[in-house]
Protein backbone atom coordinates (compact mmCIF):
# COMPACT_ATOMS: atom_id res chain seq x y z
CA UNK A 1 0.00 0.00 0.00
CA UNK A 2 1.12 3.64 -0.65
CA UNK A 3 -0.26 6.68 0.52
CA UNK A 4 0.22 10.56 -1.69
CA UNK A 5 -0.28 13.27 0.90
CA UNK A 6 -0.70 16.38 -0.68
CA UNK A 7 -2.26 19.86 1.24
CA UNK A 8 -5.18 21.99 -0.32
CA UNK A 9 -6.00 25.05 1.37
CA UNK A 10 -4.71 24.18 4.94
CA UNK A 11 -5.86 20.60 4.47
CA UNK A 12 -3.86 17.57 3.98
CA UNK A 13 -5.24 15.15 2.02
CA UNK A 14 -4.23 11.39 2.14
CA UNK A 15 -5.11 9.25 -0.63
CA UNK A 16 -4.29 5.62 0.32
CA UNK A 17 -4.14 2.65 -2.12
CA UNK A 18 -4.85 -1.20 -2.00
CA UNK A 19 -5.75 -3.03 0.96
CA UNK A 20 -5.34 -1.52 4.41
CA UNK A 21 -4.60 -4.40 6.19
CA UNK A 22 -1.82 -5.96 7.83
CA UNK A 23 1.57 -4.19 7.52
CA UNK A 24 -0.03 -1.88 5.45
CA UNK A 25 -1.57 -0.21 8.47
CA UNK A 26 1.39 0.79 10.21
CA UNK A 27 2.38 2.91 7.14
CA UNK A 28 -1.42 4.88 7.13
CA UNK A 29 -0.91 5.12 10.75
CA UNK A 30 2.48 6.97 10.59
CA UNK A 31 1.31 8.95 7.44
CA UNK A 32 -1.66 10.31 9.32
CA UNK A 33 0.50 10.87 12.45
CA UNK A 34 2.55 12.88 10.77
CA UNK A 35 0.24 15.00 9.69
CA UNK A 36 -1.35 15.54 13.16
CA UNK A 37 1.91 15.89 14.32
CA UNK A 38 2.86 18.66 12.12
CA UNK A 39 -0.08 20.87 12.90
CA UNK A 40 -1.45 23.03 15.91
CA UNK A 41 -4.96 22.23 14.48
CA UNK A 42 -4.74 19.36 12.34
CA UNK A 43 -7.17 19.34 9.45
CA UNK A 44 -7.38 16.02 7.72
CA UNK A 45 -8.91 14.75 4.65
CA UNK A 46 -8.98 10.60 4.01
CA UNK A 47 -9.59 9.43 0.50
CA UNK A 48 -10.99 5.90 0.05
CA UNK A 49 -10.96 6.09 -4.03
CA UNK A 50 -8.37 3.29 -4.50
CA UNK A 51 -8.72 1.49 -1.40
CA UNK A 52 -10.53 -1.75 -1.51
CA UNK A 53 -10.13 -3.35 1.48
CA UNK A 54 -9.88 -2.23 5.08
CA UNK A 55 -9.80 -4.45 7.81
CA UNK A 56 -10.21 -4.10 11.90
CA UNK A 57 -6.81 -2.87 12.52
CA UNK A 58 -7.16 -0.45 10.03
CA UNK A 59 -10.42 0.52 11.53
CA UNK A 60 -8.47 1.28 14.95
CA UNK A 61 -6.32 2.99 13.08
CA UNK A 62 -8.86 5.69 11.86
CA UNK A 63 -10.36 5.75 15.20
CA UNK A 64 -6.72 6.46 16.82
CA UNK A 65 -6.20 9.38 14.25
CA UNK A 66 -9.65 10.97 15.27
CA UNK A 67 -8.93 10.85 19.00
CA UNK A 68 -5.55 12.12 18.26
CA UNK A 69 -6.90 14.96 15.45
CA UNK A 70 -9.65 15.73 18.35
CA UNK A 71 -7.38 16.47 21.63
CA UNK A 72 -5.62 19.07 19.61
CA UNK A 73 -8.99 20.50 18.16
CA UNK A 74 -8.24 19.47 14.41
CA UNK A 75 -10.89 17.40 11.95
CA UNK A 76 -10.89 14.47 9.89
CA UNK A 77 -13.22 13.95 7.17
CA UNK A 78 -13.37 11.21 4.60
CA UNK A 79 -15.10 10.71 1.00
CA UNK A 80 -15.17 8.16 -1.70
CA UNK A 81 -16.12 5.71 0.52
CA UNK A 82 -16.56 2.22 -0.61
CA UNK A 83 -19.43 -0.25 0.25
CA UNK A 84 -17.01 -2.77 2.22
CA UNK A 85 -15.84 0.08 4.28
CA UNK A 86 -18.78 1.54 4.77
CA UNK A 87 -20.30 -1.47 6.06
CA UNK A 88 -17.41 -1.97 8.42
CA UNK A 89 -17.49 1.37 9.93
CA UNK A 90 -21.77 0.86 10.30
CA UNK A 91 -21.15 -2.48 11.56
CA UNK A 92 -18.66 -1.08 14.42
CA UNK A 93 -21.40 1.88 15.13
CA UNK A 94 -18.05 4.57 14.63
CA UNK A 95 -19.86 6.11 11.39
CA UNK A 96 -20.95 8.93 13.42
CA UNK A 97 -17.54 9.99 14.26
CA UNK A 98 -16.49 10.28 10.92
CA UNK A 99 -16.61 13.55 8.76
CA UNK A 100 -18.70 12.33 5.34
CA UNK A 101 -18.18 14.94 2.25
CA UNK A 102 -19.63 13.75 -1.38
CA UNK A 103 -16.46 15.81 -3.12
CA UNK A 104 -12.92 16.73 -2.28
CA UNK A 105 -13.64 20.42 -3.00
CA UNK A 106 -16.89 20.02 -0.26
CA UNK A 107 -14.41 18.76 2.21
CA UNK A 108 -11.68 21.09 1.86
CA UNK A 109 -14.45 23.82 2.26
CA UNK A 110 -16.06 22.48 5.23
CA UNK A 111 -12.48 21.48 7.27
CA UNK A 112 -10.64 24.45 6.40
CA UNK A 113 -13.30 26.64 7.94
CA UNK A 114 -13.03 27.60 11.26
CA UNK A 115 -15.51 25.17 13.27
Amino acid sequence: MATTIRQKDGVAILEPSGKIMGSSVSELREAITSQIDASETPRILINFDRVNMMDSSGLGTLMGAHVAATRKKGRIGVINVGTNIKNLIVRSRLVSIFEHFETEDAAVSALSSES
